[in-house]
């Protein structure tokens, strides 16, 4: 069984996963079933090192931006994701946005009629979506990185989400559709902070 749509990965700091949406299972074990793996977070985790993480890459995580499964190829995209708890050793986690390549990019103008988004705040959340960090979307739009932090508040606010996650989150979901989990589940965490963001941690326990 092939992937229909873009997959999500999260993962603590430690590249542990903790989510995977049932296209990004089906991206990174292919050709097995996910369903029928005994052990899918240890297959995830084996395939993280083996596919997606850079060679050259020591000092902080990093990933390769394009790769291939089967007879297909993908786009990588990382993005650093804030604390899922409250405690301030806590690391930040990583979610990785996989696309078919060559792909269409989504509609931001679509995307910008929905929410009502000024062309600025569009221009943000298409980098954004680049995998581009406040600086740097700063330096194409030539404007400070405050401003920039501002564009993205706003654009999480008119969303309904408050994290830049929840943009990303937001986008996947209209293009592919609620996240589905293949052959695991997923238990969320009761958390305040988890609550207060509208982005539960969740982690992969093998079904029963």
């Amino acid at each position: 069984m092939r992937p229909s749509g873009d997959g999500m990965l999260l993962m603590e700091s430690s590249l542990k996963p903790i989510y995977s949406n049932a296209e990004a299972a089906q991206i990174l074990v292919y050709p097995e079933d996910p369903r029928k793996v005994a052990s899918l977070e240890r297959l995830l985790a084996e395939k993280v090192g083996s596919v997606l993480w850079r060679r050259d890459s020591c000092d902080q995580p990093s990933f390769v931006m394009e790769f291939r499964s089967g007879k297909r190829r993908y786009l990588c995209r990382a993005f650093e994701l804030p604390a899922c708890s409250e405690d301030a050793d806590q690391s930040p986690g990583i979610a990785l946005l996989m696309e078919r390549s060559p792909c269409s990019s989504y509609d931001a103008t679509e995307l910008a009629r929905l929410y009502r988004l000024t062309k600025r705040e569009q221009e943000a959340t298409e980098y954004l979506m680049q995998g581009l960090k406040s600086k740097q979307i700063a330096e194409h739009m030539e404007i400070s990185s405050n401003t920039v932090k501002a564009f993205l508040r706003l654009t999480m606010l008119k969303m309904g989400v408050s994290t830049r996650c929840g943009i990303v989150g937001k986008i996947v979901e209209l293009r592919s559709g609620p996240a589905r989990a293949a052959g695991v589940t997923l238990k969320a965490k009761s958390r305040r902070s988890a609550n207060q963001t509208g982005n539960p941690c969740v982690k992969i326990k093998k079904a029963s």
